[in-house]
């Protein structure tokens, strides 16, 4: 009967440590976006960097906003990253802790519950940064609007 009572213990503690893994599922997939977003932006820079060289007047000064404004999506993307990796790492400490809660037998539910709302927080964090860099992107586009120059935007002119 004690044996039973014991696997009962341990399955029950494994079924607490399965829903933070769901979490940490979802912030691998986040961390994966935003990581791929962080690649594009770097190509992007590195292009527009290229540009820069052979800029001139104002078009050099057009190609310094757009790098200014590539680096402040690095900046929000880094700080996605960051926090990204700081919840995925809170995460696996909640299920670290669980798991030695369990087998020294210490009450460790509200350390959990503060570890699981800390997680919380900071992942909420990722994702504001990951959603303003977003916005800032959408914000710098032209969509076929004129450049600032005055000069039609590139591709095809309309019939």
């Amino acid at each position: 009967m004690a044996a039973e009572a014991h696997l009962q213990d341990i399955t029950h503690t494994i079924q607490l440590a399965v829903a933070p893994v769901f979490l940490l599922s979802a912030i691998g997939t986040t961390l994966s976006v935003v990581t791929t977003r962080l690649g594009r932006i770097v190509d992007r820079a590195r292009r527009v960097e290229t540009r820069l060289d052979a800029a001139e007047g104002a078009e050099r000064a057009e190609t310094l906003v757009e790098l200014a404004t590539l680096r402040g999506r690095v900046r929000l993307i880094h700080w996605a990253l960051s926090l990204g990796t700081s919840s995925a790492i809170l995460v696996c400490l909640l299920i670290v802790v669980g798991f030695l809660g369990y087998l020294l037998d210490v009450r460790v539910g509200t350390a959990m519950a503060a570890i699981f709302v800390l997680a919380l927080a900071v992942y909420v964090g990722a994702l504001l940064s990951f959603l303003r860099e977003v916005l800032t992107a959408i914000r710098t586009l032209r969509l076929g609007q004129p450049r600032p120059d005055g000069a039609a935007p590139p591709g095809p002119a309309a019939p």
